[in-house]
């Protein structure tokens, strides 16, 4: 099908691509296609030419995803380096949706501009766009002013906060869209501050997480209720880690996968797992958490593709 297109990609397009290595959790079966466009208009031009029944997944640095171990029946999009810069402009961030979100807290916080609450989120900016990601108080639905991205028909659209009706770690993408870039009104703040900000951060969360383990970041979201803005209720919230530990999940295991002993809200690869064992594990958490506490978890880590 891709060799009768009717439009030649000046980027790379593998068939059959294996994904494990492109996910933080190193598991997962091939995608029929890998493309990773040269730049905006190559994406454009691909997905335009693209027959509408071609179902597209765009794929970040695979930072909380767990591919199945079948793979995924579509067209992946993984952006590169045309996609990761960043520029600031009094106080208005955009960055590329490759961009790594602790890049992009660095180099805001080097022109003072605080940012600081995305050096910790694991990922890049289209991700953290797509789910909103928050930490320490601070979510993107706070700072974004719009993200640009192709729409699965090859045209670009400018997306508003009101566009992507953002949730607890959640929004709404249009179907087969591809986030390019985001603009973020970033608070001014003394660079010295910041980055000691950022250092303490870094700190607390190497104290309290596996981050030398291959894992995908939380696993679970907090069983809590949310506001419009993606905010969490304070009030009513309580811990995924909390209720895994009282349902004596803590270092539960099954095959290669475990529920970190360190932070229990934390899926690892412990070595040699595969896709099933990673997601078997999780969905015995949950059984297990519901039976004890009458409490349905859900996930935070995205699954996609076959068993």
């Amino acid at each position: 099908m891709m060799d009768q297109l009717p439009y030649t990609p000046r980027g790379t397009l593998t068939a059959n691509r294996p994904l494990a290595d492109l996910t933080w959790l190193r598991v997962g079966g091939p995608a029929d296609w890998l493309f990773q466009p040269a730049d905006a208009e190559d994406l454009a031009a691909f997905l335009a030419a693209l027959p509408a029944e071609v179902a597209v997944f765009p794929m970040g640095v695979g930072s909380n995803l767990i591919v199945r171990d079948g793979g995924i029946r579509a067209v992946v999009i993984r952006l590169g380096r045309g996609f990761n810069g960043i520029e600031i402009a009094g106080d208005l961030v955009t960055a590329g949706a490759a961009a790594l979100d602790a890049h992009v807290a660095r180099r805001a916080a080097d022109a003072g501009r605080d940012l600081t609450f995305l050096r910790t989120i694991p990922g890049s900016i289209g991700g953290a766009v797509r789910m909103n990601a928050g930490c320490y108080g601070a979510y993107v639905a706070d700072h974004l002013i719009s993200a640009e991205a192709i729409l699965r028909d090859g045209t670009r659209a400018t997306l508003t906060p009101a566009d992507l009706a953002f949730g607890y770690r959640q929004s709404r993408l249009p179907e087969g869209a591809v986030l390019i870039s985001a603009t973020f009104r970033a608070g001014a703040g003394e660079p010295a501050a910041l980055v000691a900000r950022m250092e303490e951060q870094i700190a607390r969360r190497d104290a309290s997480q596996p981050t030398k383990e291959r894992s995908a970041g939380s696993t679970f979201r907090n069983p809590s209720g949310a506001s419009s803005t993606g905010r969490a209720d304070d009030v009513h919230e309580m811990k995924a880690w909390a209720v895994i530990d009282r349902a004596g999940m803590r270092g539960a295991r099954l095959g290669g996968a475990q529920m970190s002993e360190m932070h229990s809200n934390f899926l690892i690869n412990a070595g040699g797992a595969t896709a099933q064992d990673l997601e078997g594990l999780g969905e015995e958490v949950r059984k297990k958490v519901l039976q004890t506490q009458g409490i349905s978890l859900e996930w935070e880590i995205m699954r996609v593709g076959e068993n």
